[in-house]
């Protein structure tokens, strides 16, 4: 094949596709699959979940610079954010804002001096893998308005007493729902803001990996709370 024929239909059409995908993805909306648990019960491995990047601001494509800011992360959103000390891409809930006192008893959350209230919770058919097989306990935590599950495995005891800290100004406290199963803010700090890059929104699809990523379609087009 010509080079010139080899350009017009082939390269030129990939690289056209690719200046409008790539920018759009990085600045607009995306997708993010999750490889771990540490968000169980309420997001689980092989999920795929919507991130809508204009939940809080307009960037500059391919980086955290911000060209405008409209909103701001609340309490109990989940959160796509690159951890502070290695740069690794997360998955998280926002737990603290920027000002608040926290710490962490025996497992449970108190902010600004105030307990959070924990509902107990039945036995969830979306906890599969390890977690399901291990002594746990699922509650419902009352996050501000906002109301979601979250797990602690009993035999783990993942740093159950934390804090207390406060949040710095233009900085978040986040954690994962799986609570004795999660690097987060307990492990490296506060996120700031910048390095929140969009709100996940909706489970669009899940693949279980251990059934050759078969299609958990019960799990399809669950909004995310």
């Amino acid at each position: 094949m010509k080079p010139q024929k080899l350009w017009l239909e082939w390269i030129r059409p990939i690289v056209l596709i690719a200046a409008v995908v790539f920018p759009f993805r990085s600045v607009i909306a995306d997708w993010n699959d999750v490889p771990s648990g540490s968000m169980k019960p309420t997001i689980v491995e092989g999920d795929r979940i919507f991130v809508n990047k204009l939940a809080y601001s307009l960037r500059i494509p391919f980086t955290t610079m911000h060209v405008a800011r409209w909103s701001l992360p609340q309490r109990g959103e989940i959160v796509i954010c690159y951890a502070p000390d290695n740069g690794i891409r997360l998955v998280k809930r926002v737990v603290g804002m920027p000002g608040d006192v926290l710490e962490i008893r025996d497992g449970r959350l108190h902010i600004n001096g105030m307990a959070l209230r924990y509902t107990p919770e039945p036995e969830d058919i979306a906890l599969r893998g390890a977690e399901a097989e291990q002594p746990h306990v699922l509650a419902r935590e009352e996050l501000g308005s906002r109301l979601h599950r979250v797990l602690w495995l009993t035999t783990r005891a993942h740093q159950r007493a934390f804090g207390p800290v406060q949040v710095p100004a233009d900085h978040y406290f986040v954690m994962g729902d799986n609570r004795d199963n999660s690097r987060d803010s307990r492990s490296f700090g506060f996120i700031p803001a910048a390095a929140i890059v969009g709100r996940a929104t909706t489970v669009v699809a899940s693949f279980d990996p251990e059934r050759a990523y078969l299609p958990r379609v019960d799990r399809f087009l669950i909004d995310l709370q």
